[in-house]
């Protein structure tokens, strides 16, 4: 049985499947050019406009379309998907992980897919990630991948799971605490355990805030060490002279959102 960690399927028609792949080597490499990628999809088994495409290399034809390519789990289901623009087949040549398999290289437009996001698509597919926390070990672009990755497999890392009741109280531990990427992975994992989301942005919180996102407000949040997050919490991007701190952007969101929140 081969092993397929990865699907594309055409946008424009969602029973035009295009095969999977055991790697997509280039995929959370750093990016070409914008959003432009070149990635090799090995151990795969072409179908659909991907298969009609390999013909064609060098002409218009061998670009097969827009797609999206899922990220498999360790049974074949999807933990999450990233939208593909223009999939073009470069090259074609038999895989070394089977006779009837391919190796396809195909350059596509895909700016969701951010460096080192794969280690943890991994951990997931793993089931190896059981504790809150491992975002700390991460520098300012790994912390960035983490919170993508945790937003496009909340669905399937909470899939069965209902939002904790309104009047849950929820623990954030601010000691580690850096900047705002890092409120944000604390944030998730507060609300939602080992990988959680509860967004990447002030908007994102605020729609979070909701409902439908793994917490239903009112609810409460007992931020401890938050003296640690005050103090560094103090820049946002729009800030200005006259504008509130990123710490009193947040406080002011989840009050106007019915949540209590106890400093510690």
């Amino acid at each position: 049985m081969h092993v397929r960690n990865y699907a594309l399927t055409s946008e424009e028609d969602e029973n035009d499947f295009w095969g999977c792949a055991q790697e997509a080597r280039g995929l959370f490499s750093p990016l070409e050019e914008e959003g432009w990628r070149q990635v090799e999809w090995v151990g795969s088994a072409p179908e659909g406009g991907l298969l009609a495409s390999l013909d064609h290399i060098g002409g218009r034809r061998a670009v097969a379309g827009n797609a999206y390519l899922d990220v498999l789990d360790a049974e074949g289901v999807s933990m999450g998907s990233y939208f593909v623009n223009d999939v073009t087949v470069l090259a074609v040549r038999p895989s070394p992980l089977g006779t009837d398999l391919v190796d396809v290289t195909v350059r596509m437009w895909c700016d969701q897919a951010m460096p080192g996001s794969g280690e943890v698509w991994e951990l997931i597919r793993a089931g190896r990630l059981t504790r809150t926390g491992r975002w700390q070990e991460r520098d300012a672009a790994g912390r960035r991948a983490w919170l993508s990755v945790a937003l496009w497999s909340h669905r399937y890392q909470r899939r069965g799971r209902p939002d904790a009741p309104a009047g849950t109280v929820f623990t954030l531990d601010g000691r580690h605490i850096v900047d705002e990427d890092s409120f944000y992975c604390a944030l998730g994992e507060a609300v939602n355990g080992p990988g959680g989301y509860f967004g990447w942005n002030l908007d994102a919180v605020d729609d979070c805030l909701r409902g439908r996102w793994g917490a239903t407000s009112p609810f409460t949040l007992e931020w401890q060490h938050s003296s640690v997050a005050r103090t560094r919490l103090v820049n946002h991007p729009a800030v200005q002279d006259d504008t509130p701190s990123l710490f009193a952007l947040l406080l002011e969101i989840f009050e106007e959102r019915g949540v209590e929140v106890l400093l510690k």
